[in-house]
């Protein structure tokens, strides 16, 4: 599958001239056809909700967009909270689900509604004794340990994985849930990242509902609601094909009426919690190239860095780099593509194969519209770039500024030296 850039150079040198690089840039008109394709592709589930994992972007433009087709939005934290109710999100379309949850945390998803994704058999207790009783809605994520296989080959290991309850657990938890007053449960599992199969939602799904069915024989709950996570992946290389969701929600159904159906559960809801799916490749960071090294290999410097886009750093992730206006150029010079942190990983690609690069060129870093600028971080007093969002007609609005000095001293006010500084800004 080739790479094609979503903007065109002149656009983004356009861009560039009104907001200088770094930047990530988002395709609006892609994003909106993704978020039709996945409504389309569960459509015949009447209660089906896909909430959008805040993680992957958490930007109040982008987020609205979700709520254009009546997503919601899944929160791990009192900021995404909070980011989610500003943004116009409440009660059941707002799912909590953390892990080694602050005691404040859950009391803040209470106060917004929201619906609390409980990670462990102790947080019964806990909230019960947070909020002074147990919510009407519950969910409880499940963990089935050991390793978890798709289409005869191991994608990931649940047992070496810190989320989710045991089996024994969950059956536990449904039982102590419904005595002390929960009416309305649900089940949660994430047990793969990043799948590019066809094959992983429909095989969770089989697995699930095969849980809900036991649940209600053995526990006398009949689950309102199965949510199948994320895990639905984009392909990063050229060679991967991408996942066709529609094939993927015809592949559930027919699980769900195999399995729920017969059952006497043919009313539960489906519920997803794509990030990377619905965004990931609608977002590109745009650098220019700002310097180039000749010693012991080819470097070319960008005026980004690892704090703009971790990824290749701390998994070794590839992200597909186009050169702009050298598209058709043969790829014949390997070169490391680096930033400028203090950190040899620092690097976007490594022995990479691209077209002759010089100095001034804008280099379009692929499909970083998930778990990139979110992942951002200040080392070396390197500054969160600005956000762009490019709109079908080709115009653009700034979604995010990019931070200045002034903001990242911000924090030092209860210091003497903090005037000495703002004086300097």
């Amino acid at each position: 599958m080739k790479k094609t850039p979503f903007a065109t150079k002149e656009k983004l040198e356009e861009i560039a001239a009104k907001y200088p690089t770094p930047f990530h840039i988002y395709d609006e008109a892609g994003i909106r056809r993704n978020c039709e394709a996945v409504r389309a592709a569960f459509a015949w589930n009447a209660g089906y909700r896909e909430y959008f994992a805040v993680k992957a972007e958490p930007n109040p433009f982008i987020m609205q967009i979700m709520k254009d087709y009546g997503f919601g939005m899944d929160c791990s934290s009192a900021a995404e909270l909070v980011l989610s109710t500003a943004s116009g999100f409440s009660g059941d379309e707002i799912m909590f689900s953390s892990n080694d949850t602050p005691t404040e945390e859950f009391a803040l998803a209470a106060k917004y509604g929201a619906i609390i994704n409980l990670d462990d058999f102790t947080q019964i207790d806990i909230l019960e004794h947070t909020l002074g009783k147990i919510p009407e809605t519950i969910c409880c994520r499940y963990n089935p340990g050991g390793f978890y296989a798709v289409s005869n080959s191991i994608m990931d290991n649940p047992g070496d994985s810190k989320y989710g309850m045991t089996h024994e657990q969950i059956l536990e938890a449904f039982k102590i849930l419904k005595a002390k007053g929960a009416k309305r449960f649900g089940i949660h599992a994430f047990l793969v990242s990043n799948t590019v199969t066809n094959d992983y939602y429909p095989t969770l799904a089989g697995d699930l509902f095969k849980l809900a069915v036991e649940i209600k024989e053995t526990c006398g709950v009949s689950l309102s609601f199965i949510n199948l996570s994320g895990g639905v992946g984009i392909p990063y290389t050229p060679d991967q094909e991408p996942n066709d969701i529609a094939a993927i929600g015809a592949g559930v159904k027919r699980v769900y009426e195999k399995i729920l159906v017969p059952a006497g559960l043919g009313d539960i809801a489906l519920y997803t919690e794509m990030g990377r799916f619905m965004t990931g490749p609608y977002g590109a960071l745009v650098t220019r190239a700002i310097n180039a090294k000749h010693i012991y290999k080819e470097y070319i410097g960008v005026d980004a860095c690892a704090a703009n886009l971790m990824r290749p750093a701390m998994y070794g992730a590839y992200h597909h780099i186009t050169v702009m206006g050298k598209e058709d150029a043969p790829a014949d010079h390997k070169y490391d593509v680096v930033g400028s942190l203090c950190e040899n990983n620092d690097k976007f690609a490594i022995d990479r194969f691209l077209p002759e690069i010089e100095t001034g060129d804008l280099l379009f870093i692929h499909d970083t519209g998930a778990h990139g600028f979110s992942m951002g971080y200040n080392y070396n007093g390197r500054l969160w770039s600005a956000e762009i969002l490019l709109h079908g007609d080709g115009t653009f609005d700034l979604i995010r500024r990019p931070e200045t000095l002034r903001d990242y001293f911000a924090t030092f006010d209860c210091f003497p030296v903090f005037d000495a500084i703002q004086k300097e800004l």
